[in-house]
């Protein structure tokens, strides 16, 4: 890899580290606003995606490191709809999911061929990502319905 392109990936891993630490926010944020029977296995859920987004963030950082680069302290854009049913904080799952799928599927493209340690990562990150989105998506379907959700 070239400066030129490393600067490109330490970018990217940064942003990718920020987006994962909004994930941080956005689950906690979530986990305290779920209500009703169903309360306890949802918010146990949510903080669980919450620790894992601070281990995905971690991760982006360690890699900006190896890189040489230095680490972002900002978190990426918050999205605050004052939708808090159920449905509505899945849907909103479901959308960051998919943002970050978008960012690791950009990293593995940019380093394709470059760096056996970041096509890994970003390996391995795109597939823990997809179970997750798949993960949100079984949890939108109506009972009995095996078709993926679609809005």
């Amino acid at each position: 890899m070239n400066d030129t392109e490393k600067k490109q990936v330490i970018d990217l891993l940064n942003n990718i580290m920020e987006n994962e630490l909004a994930g941080v926010v956005r689950y906690t944020h979530y986990s305290l606003m779920v209500f009703g029977y169903n309360r306890i296995p949802i918010v146990s859920w949510l903080k669980g995606n919450a620790d894992e987004g601070l281990l995905h963030a971690h991760k982006a950082g360690e890699m900006v490191t190896l890189l040489g680069g230095h680490p972002s302290l900002k978190v990426g854009p918050l999205l605050e709809t004052h939708q808090h049913d159920i449905g509505d904080i899945m849907r909103e799952s479901l959308a960051h999911e998919e943002s970050a799928l978008a960012l690791y599927y950009k990293l593995l493209k940019m380093v394709e061929g470059k760096s056996v340690v970041l096509e890994e990562y970003a390996r391995e990150m795109i597939s823990a990502e997809e179970l997750h989105r798949d993960e949100v998506n079984k949890m939108l379907r109506k009972p009995g319905e095996t078709q993926p959700f679609e809005e």
